[in-house]
């Protein structure tokens, strides 16, 4: 586990993982496009997988590191792989089937799944303070979404709403738990090297899911130029983000620092009003002000 000293300064840290947050965001906004045009799931994770690997290859690479995993990590870089793997395909497959914003609200529940893993395996305990942060940001959260509207009408998430919800929910737990491997068994591993044989592993299990056709449609081609231009976006997003991610989270300090990967939902609710023409409701304006209100509360508060 790294050292505090090992941490950067938390006000860098919160502004990585605020673009981050923003990046990944666009990606999913970018992918609902690709998804809408008959782009298949399978074929969006290995476009933007193949781009990430390429990023993470460059710099292995330019690092001078060897490509190599110690004997007694292996197992954990193999379950890391396979729980990025997981996650990419359920939080893909719930975007397809739910709106972007509810499927967003799930996964990122993954920080309160995260500390409660690190406490049952030996971590620190989450502190009242910290539960009262994930508190507000969850209650904002819910008004962003305008979540009490759409449970009473349960119509409005469309007919594949149960499958969707338990999806992004399997992949907020998956992020959860490939969090904890990195920071807690593989955080002595230089990043890059990490992330190029994460990315591995990515790319052949959806491969291997798409010749076997374990996803109808999975590697559906898009119909238009705006599908293409779609999953190139997509794809430049998240290897931009997950590279810097992946990289630099030994650093992150994850524990205290997760909350903040919650704006993502927000920043796809706005990004989705610019690009998608979605209008958003008073309720959810107010929400998003909550929601950076305890982000900031986060950022300024000396010990979660």
């Amino acid at each position: 586990m790294p050292n505090a000293s090992q941490h950067l300064a938390r006000p860098l840290a919160i502004i990585i993982l605020v673009s981050a947050a923003c990046l990944f965001a666009a990606n999913h906004v970018a992918a609902r496009v690709a998804f809408d045009d008959g782009t298949g799931v399978l074929l969006a994770i290995l476009t933007r997988g193949s781009l990430a690997f390429l990023m993470m290859l460059t710099l292995v690479l330019a690092q001078g590191h060897r490509l190599s995993i110690p004997a007694g990590k292996r197992r954990w870089q193999l379950l890391l792989g396979a729980m990025i793997a997981g996650q990419s395909l359920c939080l893909y497959s719930a975007v397809a089937r739910i709106p972007v914003a509810v499927a967003l609200l799930l996964v990122n529940t993954w920080p309160l799944l995260y500390a409660l893993l690190t406490w049952l395996l030996g971590g620190r305990r989450p502190t009242l303070r910290y539960a009262l942060i994930m508190t507000v940001i969850l209650v904002g959260l819910v008004m962003v979404l305008d979540l009490g509207t759409w449970l009473a009408d349960p119509t409005a998430m469309g007919p594949s709403w149960l499958p969707g919800v338990i999806m992004a929910e399997s992949a907020a737990l998956f992020f959860a738990v490939a969090i904890w491997v990195t920071e807690n068994r593989l955080s002595q591993l230089p990043g890059a090297v990490r992330s190029v044989f994460t990315m591995v592993t990515v790319l052949a299990l959806m491969a291997i899911g798409g010749g076997l056709g374990i996803v109808p449609g999975g590697l559906n081609l898009p119909q238009s130029q705006a599908g293409w231009i779609a999953l190139a976006s997509l794809a430049t997003l998240y290897g931009t983000a997950s590279t810097v991610l992946f990289v630099l989270v030994p650093r992150l300090n994850m524990a205290r620092n997760a909350p903040v990967m919650n704006l993502e939902p927000v920043a796809s609710l706005f990004l989705g009003f610019v690009i998608l023409g979605q209008v958003l409701a008073p309720v959810q304006l107010l929400g998003g002000a909550v929601v950076l209100s305890g982000i900031i509360w986060l950022s300024v508060m000396r010990k979660a």
